[in-house]
Protein backbone atom coordinates (compact mmCIF):
# COMPACT_ATOMS: atom_id res chain seq x y z
CA UNK A 1 0.00 0.00 0.00
CA UNK A 2 3.06 2.57 0.47
CA UNK A 3 3.64 2.23 -3.06
CA UNK A 4 -0.16 2.60 -4.22
CA UNK A 5 0.64 6.48 -4.89
CA UNK A 6 3.28 6.67 -7.15
CA UNK A 7 2.44 3.53 -8.79
CA UNK A 8 -1.31 5.45 -9.96
CA UNK A 9 0.42 8.36 -11.15
CA UNK A 10 3.29 6.32 -13.20
CA UNK A 11 0.27 3.78 -14.82
CA UNK A 12 -2.26 7.22 -15.18
CA UNK A 13 1.03 8.59 -17.07
CA UNK A 14 1.15 5.52 -18.98
CA UNK A 15 -2.41 5.58 -19.73
CA UNK A 16 -2.41 9.27 -21.00
CA UNK A 17 0.16 8.71 -22.91
CA UNK A 18 -1.41 5.88 -24.53
CA UNK A 19 -4.90 8.03 -25.30
CA UNK A 20 -2.59 10.93 -27.11
CA UNK A 21 -0.79 8.74 -29.10
CA UNK A 22 -4.16 6.96 -30.16
CA UNK A 23 -6.34 10.08 -30.37
CA UNK A 24 -3.80 11.25 -32.79
CA UNK A 25 -3.42 7.77 -34.59
CA UNK A 26 -4.89 9.09 -37.61
CA UNK A 27 -3.54 12.24 -37.55
CA UNK A 28 -0.07 11.65 -37.60
CA UNK A 29 1.83 9.88 -40.34
CA UNK A 30 3.12 6.66 -38.00
CA UNK A 31 4.73 3.77 -39.45
CA UNK A 32 3.17 0.14 -38.27
CA UNK A 33 6.64 -1.00 -36.19
CA UNK A 34 6.29 2.52 -34.36
CA UNK A 35 2.97 1.80 -33.10
CA UNK A 36 3.39 -1.91 -32.28
CA UNK A 37 6.91 -0.43 -30.71
CA UNK A 38 4.93 1.79 -28.64
CA UNK A 39 2.26 -0.25 -27.66
CA UNK A 40 4.48 -2.65 -25.97
CA UNK A 41 6.25 0.20 -24.66
CA UNK A 42 3.15 1.11 -22.58
CA UNK A 43 1.94 -1.96 -21.65
CA UNK A 44 5.58 -3.00 -20.65
CA UNK A 45 5.53 0.12 -18.33
CA UNK A 46 2.21 -0.59 -16.79
CA UNK A 47 3.67 -4.44 -15.64
CA UNK A 48 6.79 -2.94 -14.34
CA UNK A 49 5.08 -0.68 -12.43
CA UNK A 50 2.89 -3.00 -10.65
CA UNK A 51 5.67 -5.89 -10.67
CA UNK A 52 8.86 -4.10 -9.74
CA UNK A 53 10.55 -7.23 -8.16
CA UNK A 54 9.75 -8.82 -11.83
CA UNK A 55 11.79 -6.10 -13.21
CA UNK A 56 14.27 -6.82 -10.82
CA UNK A 57 14.61 -10.75 -11.47
CA UNK A 58 14.92 -9.79 -15.35
CA UNK A 59 17.45 -7.65 -14.95
CA UNK A 60 19.68 -10.37 -12.81
CA UNK A 61 18.78 -12.57 -15.36
CA UNK A 62 20.57 -10.18 -18.05
CA UNK A 63 23.66 -9.63 -15.56
CA UNK A 64 22.28 -6.08 -14.36
CA UNK A 65 22.20 -5.94 -10.78
CA UNK A 66 18.91 -3.78 -10.42
CA UNK A 67 15.98 -3.73 -11.74
CA UNK A 68 16.28 0.39 -11.77
CA UNK A 69 19.28 -0.11 -14.22
CA UNK A 70 17.79 -1.85 -17.05
CA UNK A 71 15.28 0.46 -16.73
CA UNK A 72 17.62 3.65 -17.17
CA UNK A 73 19.63 1.26 -20.06
CA UNK A 74 16.97 1.17 -22.16
CA UNK A 75 15.74 4.86 -21.86
CA UNK A 76 19.28 5.48 -23.03
CA UNK A 77 18.32 3.33 -26.05
CA UNK A 78 15.42 4.61 -25.96
CA UNK A 79 16.23 7.86 -25.92
CA UNK A 80 18.98 7.34 -28.33
CA UNK A 81 16.63 6.32 -30.73
CA UNK A 82 13.79 8.99 -30.33
CA UNK A 83 16.59 11.84 -31.21
CA UNK A 84 18.06 10.16 -34.18
CA UNK A 85 14.15 9.78 -35.24
CA UNK A 86 13.65 13.34 -34.76
CA UNK A 87 16.95 13.90 -36.57
CA UNK A 88 16.32 12.19 -39.64
CA UNK A 89 12.64 13.52 -39.98
CA UNK A 90 14.41 17.27 -39.94
CA UNK A 91 16.54 16.29 -42.27
CA UNK A 92 14.16 14.85 -44.63
CA UNK A 93 11.73 18.22 -44.08
CA UNK A 94 14.61 20.30 -44.57
CA UNK A 95 15.31 18.64 -47.98
CA UNK A 96 11.85 18.68 -49.13
CA UNK A 97 11.28 22.60 -47.85
CA UNK A 98 14.50 23.69 -50.00
CA UNK A 99 13.46 21.96 -52.96
CA UNK A 100 9.85 23.61 -52.86
CA UNK A 101 11.52 26.60 -52.46
CA UNK A 102 13.89 25.82 -55.34
CA UNK A 103 10.87 24.78 -57.14
CA UNK A 104 8.93 27.92 -56.60
CA UNK A 105 12.00 30.45 -57.08
CA UNK A 106 12.09 28.70 -60.98
CA UNK A 107 9.03 28.98 -61.42
CA UNK A 108 8.32 32.79 -60.08
CA UNK A 109 11.50 33.36 -62.22
CA UNK A 110 9.85 32.05 -65.79
CA UNK A 111 6.80 33.73 -65.21
CA UNK A 112 8.26 37.04 -64.39
CA UNK A 113 10.67 37.24 -67.35
CA UNK A 114 7.50 35.87 -69.38
CA UNK A 115 5.61 38.74 -67.90
CA UNK A 116 8.86 41.00 -68.51
CA UNK A 117 9.42 40.81 -72.28
CA UNK A 118 5.33 40.58 -73.33
CA UNK A 119 3.09 38.17 -75.99
CA UNK A 120 5.33 38.58 -78.65
CA UNK A 121 8.43 37.17 -76.67
CA UNK A 122 7.30 33.78 -77.20
CA UNK A 123 7.07 33.72 -80.97
CA UNK A 124 10.44 32.98 -82.62
CA UNK A 125 11.45 35.44 -85.10
CA UNK A 126 11.91 34.70 -88.85
CA UNK A 127 14.34 34.19 -90.67
CA UNK A 128 12.76 36.45 -93.69
CA UNK A 129 12.09 39.23 -90.77
CA UNK A 130 15.81 39.33 -89.89
CA UNK A 131 17.29 39.88 -93.32
CA UNK A 132 15.50 42.48 -93.93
Amino acid sequence: MKYFWIQLVLIVGSLSLALMFIRRWDRANTRAWKRIAFSVFVIVNVYAVLRPTDVTWFAQQLGVGRGTDLVLYVMVLGMGFLTLNTFLRFRSLEKKLTDLARTVAINEGVRSNDERLGPDAAVPASSESLKA
